[in-house]
C-alpha cells in the first residue's frame, strides 16, 4: 500500500539534502548510508548505488528499507520495500540525473567519465508506503 507524500513533505524534498538510507544486516543489525535522492513526480524516491556495496547486498535479502531526510529540526522519514533496477542503462541514467542534481551538469559529465560509467550499478525505487513527517 502506497503512502501519499504532503504539500509540506514535497517541497521539503525537492531540496538538495542527503537522506540516511537503512538497510539490515544479515545478523540484523541495521546498517546506515548517507544518500542521494530524487524525488520523482509520482512521489516515488529514486536513490543509486554501486554493486556490491553492504547496503545493495542487504537489500537483495531484504527490500524494506527506511529513508530520513533532516533539516534542523525538520526531517521526513520514508518507510517502504525497494525495488531494485539492475538494467544498466537506467543505472547509468539515473546516476548521472543524481549527479547532476547535487554537482552541477558540467560534474556531472565528469563524474560519469572518469567513475560512474565504469561501475556496474542498480537504481533503486521506494515507493512510501509509511511517512513520518515533522515540520516547525
Amino acid at each position: 500500500m502506497t503512502a501519499a507524500l504532503s504539500e509540506k513533505a514535497r517541497a521539503f524534498l525537492q531540496g538538495r539534502r542527503f537522506g540516511a538510507l537503512a538497510t539490515t544486516n544479515r545478523n540484523g543489525t541495521p546498517q546506515l548510508t548517507a544518500m542521494w535522492y530524487l524525488l520523482e513526480d509520482d512521489g516515488t524516491i529514486t536513490m543509486n548505488t554501486k554493486v556490491g556495496r553492504a547496503k545493495e547486498r542487504n537489500m537483495r535479502r531484504d527490500p524494506r528499507i527506511s529513508i530520513c531526510i533532516e533539516d534542523d529540526y525538520n526531517f521526513l522519514t520514508i518507510n517502504g520495500t525497494v525495488e531494485m533496477i539492475d538494467d544498466p542503462e537506467i543505472a547509468q541514467h539515473d546516476i548521472y540525473r543524481l549527479a547532476a542534481r547535487y554537482h552541477g551538469e558540467e560534474k556531472a559529465r565528469r563524474q560519469m567519465q572518469e567513475k560512474f560509467s565504469k561501475e556496474k550499478r542498480v537504481s533503486l525505487r521506494l515507493k512510501p508506503e509509511r511517512i513520518i513527517e515533522y515540520f516547525e
